[in-house]
């Protein structure tokens, strides 16, 4: 009995104490599907013709390990891939007249290949390759952020040798985008946007003295859940591009079509 009335009194102590702290809410992983935006961006009244050279990882941040000195990048070293992606994602393919620069040189050796072959073949007569797209503005920028552990927190309660915990930390990638005038060099414009990248796990533990001592019960088990870093980075440029597109219609570099009244 005294036994029973001495863990009623423990639990209702560890209840108390609970109640007067007041934990921070951690974030939630929140996975419902959203508008793309980007996507369904009204079209312009006419396509912008655009080059990307370069889209690099300017944080040279590696990733983190409490044991090994990991040569691995933090982010990925595609982003100019995913930034292509997403401009010819934009209002379905009818923003931005996209033409290939970062492959520049094996474009213009396949270009001379034809021109070779024609000639061989057709003499003088050979039809001319046709010129390349010439573009009005460049789209550069970068990866230019990855920071750490800007919010940690975390939950646990045990009693009796019972336990669970609730961990959680949050990561930040930032991307810069600008649009350069080809014909000045003046830069139109200039943005940028962040991603949180969100990292949760949840483990629980038993610890149990079985026999006086003599025998020890001791399990633990958890889950992690990380968000994926790419994904991140892929948004944070879809975002810094959706801003491109509105602050460049606001300065009147380009105008969205009418829609028409049905």
């Amino acid at each position: 009995m005294v036994v029973r009335l001495l863990s009623l009194f423990l639990l209702a102590t560890l209840l108390s104490s609970c109640a007067s702290i007041q934990p921070i809410e951690p974030p939630k992983n929140v996975s419902a599907p959203l508008v793309d935006e980007l996507r369904n961006m009204r079209p312009p009244e006419r396509k912008v013709p655009l080059a990307v050279y370069k889209f690099n990882d300017v944080t040279g941040q590696r990733k983190s390990s409490a044991s090994l000195a990991l040569i691995s990048s933090a982010v990925t070293q595609g982003g100019d891939m995913w930034l292509l992606q997403a401009l010819k994602k934009a209002g379905h393919g009818e923003w931005f007249q996209v033409i290939e620069r970062m492959e520049l040189e094996n474009l213009l050796k396949e270009r001379q290949i034809i021109r070779n072959t024609r000639k061989l073949h057709e003499g003088d007569k050979a039809e001319k390759i046709k010129p390349l797209l010439f573009a009005g503005v460049l789209l550069t920028g970068g990866i230019v952020g990855y920071d750490t552990n800007t919010e940690t927190g975390g939950l646990g309660v045990r009693y009796l040798g019972i336990g669970i915990s609730d961990e959680w930390r949050k990561d930040m990638v930032t991307v810069a985008l600008r649009l350069i005038s080809v014909q000045t060099g003046e830069v139109l414009l200039a943005v940028s946007s962040q991603k949180t990248i969100l990292s949760t796990k949840l483990s629980a533990n038993v610890f149990k003295f079985l026999d006086l001592g003599t025998k020890l019960l001791e399990t633990e088990a958890g889950i992690t859940d990380n968000e994926s870093t790419t994904y991140a980075v892929r948004k944070a440029i879809e975002q810094a591009l959706i801003e491109i597109i509105k602050e460049g219609e606001q300065q009147k570099l380009w105008k969205f079509k009418e829609e028409k009244i049905k």
